[in-house]
């Protein structure tokens, strides 16, 4: 039943997200913005909810294998481009986490916190796994890479209008460095070059998080003392 539900919810906010074309119209924020609230009301468990909808969390991995094919088109664009793809996405992932730790260590937040907030520019399964490594809980981590995922989806497109960004490879690395795959789902709808520089970003940033994180931790365990 759920399965189906969320499947209707799912194209009806698609197709009220058309209809508004507005940025904060979001399918996936309109999408929760009607499930949470319908699933509270009717007292339904969140475990329920789940394994009624395990068949979609299956095709979640073909999904992302999917978004190799736009990724190959593109190899001639990222060898001509490799050094300014690196620097990018090293520059972006570092700041990410230098950032997160110097404001969380200001706003004097918990330890566990702080482990679970530097892997919030990550997609959800390594910023799980970076939480979980350094103490941290992968539940609020995923919540917040969820937060951060809207929050370039929505506002992402809007900016580059306004600062005339037109580059695939900045718009591209740019959403895949900050927003992950939500970011990149976002491109993949308004163009494929889009889509492909975001998902290489996406896969780089999390590998340069997944080794840097321990370091950016301690550091913020220094500050902190």
């Amino acid at each position: 039943m759920w399965l189906l539900v969320t499947i209707v919810v799912f194209f009806f906010a698609r197709w009220l997200c058309k209809k508004c074309n507005t940025p904060i119209m979001n399918p996936l924020l309109v999408s929760l913005a009607i499930l949470i609230p319908l699933l509270t009301l009717l007292h339904i468990p969140f475990e329920t909810y789940y394994a009624d909808n395990k068949w979609i969390s299956y095709l979640l991995q073909p999904a992302v294998v999917a978004l190799a094919y736009p990724l190959y088109e593109q190899i001639p664009q990222i060898r001509a481009n490799w050094r300014i793809i690196l620097l990018a996405c090293g520059v972006g992932s570092v700041m990410s986490m230098l950032t997160t730790s110097l404001i969380a260590v200001y706003m004097k937040a918990d330890i566990t916190l702080i482990a679970s907030l530097l892997g919030k520019s990550v997609t959800t399964p390594i910023a799980m796994e970076v939480s979980s490594h350094l103490g941290g809980e992968p539940a609020v981590a995923a919540i917040l890479v969820l937060i951060v995922g809207l929050c370039g989806a929505i506002a992402a497109y809007p900016i580059y209008n306004i600062l005339n960004i037109t580059h695939p490879i900045a718009k591209g690395l740019t959403m895949g460095t900050v927003s992950h795959a939500l970011g990149t789902a976002t491109c993949a709808e308004k163009n494929g070059q889009d889509a492909a520089f975001s998902s290489l970003a996406l896969v780089l940033c999390g590998v340069i998080t997944s080794v840097l994180a321990p370091s950016f931790f301690a550091f913020a365990l220094w500050l902190a003392h």
